[in-house]
């Protein structure tokens, strides 16, 4: 399982915007240009992006002259999990979806089916990963404090030492 470029590129760009705010720097909005070149990624693409973060009220945009994005509230009241599905980045680690192909696709099509041995396992991985970005917000990735946020759950961390 892996986030795709829209939710990394997006993530990227607004740590890019957080980090000059952070700094004080009192250049107004960014140009999307500016941070195409600083993260080395496609302009066009950012443009697509940002589209859905303003619609998202991630960002603000101004026009013209001088114009580019802003961020709208503090980086640390917008989770990353909030830019990864302004972006439609769905965080599944299973297809075990309706309509999907995977193991809920019934014998029929557009019948339900029933869940495979292992959804449970995939379905609840995508919700760990879901609670993991929901507390690490914009500013925690600009200020570097991520590092050693991921833990072993307790009945994991228990299990790991009975099989030993």
């Amino acid at each position: 399982m892996q986030l795709t470029t829209r939710g990394r590129y997006a993530v990227m760009a607004m740590a890019d915007i957080a980090t000059r705010e952070a700094a004080g720097c009192e250049c107004g909005p960014v140009c999307l240009a500016e941070i195409a070149e600083r993260q080395q990624l496609s302009l066009s693409y950012l443009e697509q992006l940002f589209g859905k973060l303003r619609r998202a009220g991630l960002v603000s945009s101004a026009r013209g002259p001088g114009g580019g994005y802003r961020l709208v509230k503090p980086a640390g009241s917008i989770p990353i999990a909030a830019i990864v599905a302004a972006v439609d980045e769905p965080i599944h680690a299973t297809r075990c979806e309706v309509g999907t192909g995977g193991c809920m696709a019934g014998p029929k099509a557009g019948a339900a089916g029933e869940p495979c041995q292992t959804h449970d396992l995939w379905f609840e991985l995508g919700r760990q990963i879901e609670f993991f970005l929901n507390g690490i917000s914009l500013a925690d990735v600009v200020g570097g404090r991520v590092k050693g946020r991921a833990v072993p759950l307790p009945a994991a961390g228990s299990a790991l030492l009975a099989a030993e």
